[in-house]
């Protein structure tokens, strides 16, 4: 997005980063033991990517609303998930399901032309096994956004060693100079279809 920022592009999702807390088996690494008869100093093959982990919100799960400190908006997110707040950005995460908001300031409201010049090239050097970005003009409560969906492997997880396959919907809400990035994940084959409407119709600016 053209304009200058004070919070980059780059404190939206990187599925690449993260945490272990973010699941219970909502990533892999590669195996610290080697298989019999492997020569001695050989490391295992990574584990294949999960594509079908369980990862369903259930439907019965509150929302609650989050407004950052330095005010501008509010947004519903799942009630219970844990948190973390890292400068303009704010994590929800439990097991394999991940809430990322993110604020910038810029000149220009982003578009469907510089999300696809801009943001995909930089998703593609920062999120394993990035693919099938698509990138759509949608409305949502608050008004118009620019929503760019895509794939992408999680991190490793430190303790199992899995890898789940992601779904992401990154939503870019933009008024006045203040961009919103509203970025939903979790496994592909999850239901969370509902819960993800729910809070990106939530979203509405103060």
């Amino acid at each position: 997005m053209a304009g200058v920022r004070t919070i980059g592009v780059v404190g939206l999702v990187l599925a690449a980063t993260v945490t272990a807390g973010c699941s219970s088996g909502n990533g892999s690494g590669s195996s610290t033991g080697s298989g019999s008869g492997s020569p001695s100093g050989d490391s295992a093959a990574p584990a294949a990517t999960e594509s079908n982990p369980p990862g369903d919100i259930p439907d019965n799960q509150a929302f609650v609303t989050y407004r950052p400190s330095g005010g501008g908006f509010t947004v519903k997110v799942p009630e219970g998930w844990a948190r973390t707040v890292k400068g303009g950005t704010a994590v929800f995460t439990d097991k394999l399901n991940r809430v990322q908001i993110s604020t910038a300031t810029t000149s220009t409201a982003p578009g469907v032309a510089s999300v696809n010049a801009e943001v995909v090239p930089q998703l593609r050097g920062q999120v394993p096994k990035f693919g099938d970005p698509r990138i759509s003009r949608v409305t949502r409560h608050s008004g118009p956004a620019v929503l760019l969906t895509y794939r992408g492997d999680s991190a490793a997880d430190p303790v199992t060693g899995k890898v789940v396959r992601d779904a992401f919907e990154r939503y870019a809400f933009y008024r006045q100079g203040h961009e919103v990035d509203l970025t939903l994940s979790g496994p592909v084959n999850a239901d969370n279809v509902d819960p993800w409407r729910i809070v990106s119709d939530s979203f509405t600016w103060k």
